[in-house]
């Protein structure tokens, strides 16, 4: 049972607090989190579960917001973090986005919001179809209404007809004038490449997509070519456990919009899509530095929006960096972004330059770690290839679009 939650800035500010019992909560545990949160730097954001010497705290961060909820009784941690994913997520679709400025724009309905997803400190109603029936997303026309008439309650005075329904995720009596359905395969290559060039660590962290927009209540089944690759599956409520358990194919009836289907992992890959070798030569309190970009192997798809970075270290005074290829820019936090964009097919792009140390250091101790971004539109690096895709129980013959996605996640090549 949750008893509160707060939403705090990137400051440590209070920007909501929302008591959920009759136990308050007081703010005060705010304060000593985000101390704990300044002594201890980034690891403190990683760890999803604290113990204060008087509650237990859950917090995850989205977008520079940190979602923390407190409660002094026993409860499983993956419920309290669980929850907090699912207010984050129906507060983005909500907002179109999250961000601190949006939270205080639109207080009332995050409070509504909060009303109808929990009860009395347990997790009621995350849904966000349902939601949208009970709640008003904002927008214009109601912002001005609610000046006009007074009344700034966005909530309504029906109850839902899915809340009822043996599928609570999707709404009763949809129609469209065009049916459709589109799949997206969205991955993130994480990778850590060690300063010899070996490949440590590569894998896949994929997101199965879903945007529906079809009529009554149609049933869907997706199969993939290779499943036996899927590692670490999670899936939508919608999806039915036995067909996947025996055959391993996906079986549900949607929600109306867009969704998450299911997310999974591929482990040990053998490689990556390009190469980044970084050559750090310190002496006489300079550092020679010069970095390659290359494609390593083809995916058969354009290469974009290749970017570089890498934070200097603190003991470095002044640098002097350019490229052959795309932009270097040094940050005020002393980041050096390199932009590529794509690969030239004539030459290879570089970036090379000096690094001044301060006075009195000679060599530089302290190598930097770059951070590799990049986007493949058209393939799915995992290997992962969808089947086929039946549909049911709708009048006519449906639009069935597919894509896929590759981009760079926590992508990592020491020096």
């Amino acid at each position: 049972m949750l008893q509160c939650i707060f939403l705090l800035s990137d400051s440590g500010e209070v920007m909501l607090e929302k008591q959920l019992t009759g136990h308050r909560v007081d703010r005060s545990i705010c304060a000593w989190f985000w101390e704990q949160a300044i002594s201890q730097g980034d690891s403190f954001k990683l760890v999803p579960v604290i113990a204060s010497p008087t509650h237990y705290l859950f917090q995850i961060v989205r977008e520079g917001i940190t979602f923390l909820a407190c409660t002094q009784v026993e409860m499983p941690p993956l419920m309290g973090i669980e929850f907090l994913c699912r207010v984050a997520d129906v507060l983005s679709d909500y907002l179109g986005g999250l961000n601190e400025d949006l939270i205080k724009d639109n207080f009332v309905i995050v409070y509504e919001l909060l009303d109808e997803m929990i009860d009395n400190g347990f997790p009621l109603t995350t849904e966000p179809n349902i939601l949208r029936e009970m709640i008003a997303p904002p927008n214009i026309v109601s912002k001005v209404l609610s000046v006009v008439t007074g009344n700034s309650s966005n909530v309504s005075n029906t109850l839902p007809g899915a809340t009822a329904s043996c599928v609570p995720w999707r709404t009763t009596d949809l129609k469209h004038a065009n049916n459709e359905v589109f799949v997206d395969l969205v991955e993130e290559m994480d990778a850590i490449i060690n300063r010899d060039g070996a490949l440590v660590k590569c894998e896949i962290y994929g997101e199965v997509q879903v945007n529906s927009h079809l009529s009554g209540l149609p049933d869907l089944t997706l199969s993939f070519a290779n499943p036996s690759i899927l590692n670490d599956v999670r899936f939508h409520p919608c999806v039915r456990f036995r067909p996947w358990e025996s055959n391993q194919i996906l079986s549900f009836v949607p929600p109306d919009g867009q969704f998450k289907l299911m997310s999974y992992r591929v482990k040990k890959l053998k490689s990556t899509p390009i190469y980044v070798k970084p050559q750090l030569t310190s002496d006489s309190g300079t550092c020679r530095i010069s970095v390659l970009v290359g494609i390593r192997n083809d995916p058969g798809k354009t290469i974009d929006s290749i970017t570089v970075q890498f934070q200097l270290p603190p003991c470095i005074f002044l640098a002097d960096l350019t490229s052959n290829h795309g932009t270097v820019n040094i940050l005020t936090n002393k980041t050096c972004s390199w932009t590529i964009g794509r690969i030239p097919k004539d030459k290879t792009p570089s970036m090379s330059g000096t690094l001044v140390l301060e006075a009195g250091l000679e060599r530089l101790h302290v190598f930097p770690t770059f951070q590799v971004g990049f986007r493949i539109m058209g393939v799915a690096l995992s290997g992962l290839r969808i089947d086929k895709l039946d549909l049911k129980n709708l009048p006519n013959r449906p639009y069935k679009g597919f894509r896929a996605l590759t981009r760079a996640g926590e992508y990592e090549v020491r020096s």
